[in-house]
């Protein structure tokens, strides 16, 4: 059990990974001082009814999030990707690179003990090999952070399971993504990237200087759309989106894809296993949390229909 007079910093905290981390790090006993732009949102009031402590931190403001992280042992952080729910249209890679950098900079200005930093699996796979913008803008975070010598963990989770509960994937009675029908994507669910979090937080002289990819399950999407059709009793056809029609809309995420097809993040999901072995794979996960999320969308989509 986590010291209770210790208090670890989530920033991000409304967010899918924020709010698992700062579920798992309550649960465990610890303070949660939960950082967000808008504490009266109904996510940041949720967080506050659990026990956590919500302020206001946009991470634009490094003296803000400094002030934020004074007298915390620990520090969460994780950033927004282009493209991400809630960014603004204009939000920028250069955008996602600053927001990290400035919540390293607080982390070391405040005399963070941990910092634990949210990255992605392939990250690492520099020089030589191009890889996705959203790659690269999480490796210059990480080398960041290593410059300032800060005492920390990268975590480096695959694709988010959470990916199929909404419009990302679920569109006109199908799943649908860039991914070719016989890909295998690896896959986590970010309740686990919350409980590894957790677990990080409470052994740092086994987790400080580590970089650790995490992965759970690895399904083709055609797999992954008929577990999801088996859950919730209902067909649910795969169908891909052609790479081209993805790139009129944005090169980056084009090119996402393409490499997710022809690479993929590689990580290793029995070292995955062996640190937290309670990590679910799709059909679990399905099981406890997913299918009543996708059910809920799909709900809500028919009602918005019906009301047009």
């Amino acid at each position: 059990m986590a010291p209770t007079n210790k208090t670890v910093v989530v920033v991000g905290a409304t967010g899918l990974q924020g709010r698992a981390v700062t579920g798992h790090l309550l649960r465990e006993g610890w303070r949660v001082r939960a950082l967000t732009r808008d504490p009266s949102g109904a996510r940041a009031q949720a967080l506050e009814r659990a026990g956590a402590q919500v302020v206001r931190a946009p991470m634009e403001d490094v003296g803000t999030l400094t002030d934020a992280a004074e007298g915390a042992w620990g520090l969460f952080s994780v950033q927004p990707t282009v493209g991400s729910p809630g960014t603004a249209p204009d939000f920028t890679t250069e955008d996602e690179v600053r927001w990290g950098v400035n919540v390293a900079e607080a982390a070391r200005a405040a005399g963070v003990g941990h910092l634990v930093f949210t990255s992605v699996a392939g990250a690492d796979r520099h020089p030589g090999e191009k890889v996705p913008a959203n790659l690269v803008s999480k490796w210059r975070i990480e080398r960041h952070i290593a410059k300032l010598g800060l005492p920390s963990t990268i975590l480096r989770p695959v694709s988010f399971m959470e990916n199929f509960t909404g419009g990302y994937a679920l569109r006109n009675g199908t799943l649908s993504t860039g991914i070719a029908p016989d890909t295998v994507q690896q896959l986590v669910a970010a309740d686990d990237v919350g409980a590894v979090t957790a677990l990080a937080f409470s052994y740092p002289e086994e987790w400080i200087g580590r970089a650790v990819p995490l992965a759970a399950d690895q399904l083709t999407p055609v797999q992954v759309a008929a577990a999801i059709g088996r859950a919730l009793g209902i067909s649910l056809p795969y169908v891909q989106i052609p790479i081209e029609a993805i790139r009129a809309l944005s090169e980056d995420f084009a090119y996402a894809n393409e490499w997710l097809n022809d690479r993929g993040y590689r990580a290793d999901i029995a070292a995955t296993r062996r640190i937290h072995p309670a990590a679910m794979d799709f059909t679990t996960w399905l099981e406890r949390t997913g299918a009543t999320q996708i059910s809920a969308f799909l709900d809500s989509t028919r009602a918005a229909g019906r009301s047009a």
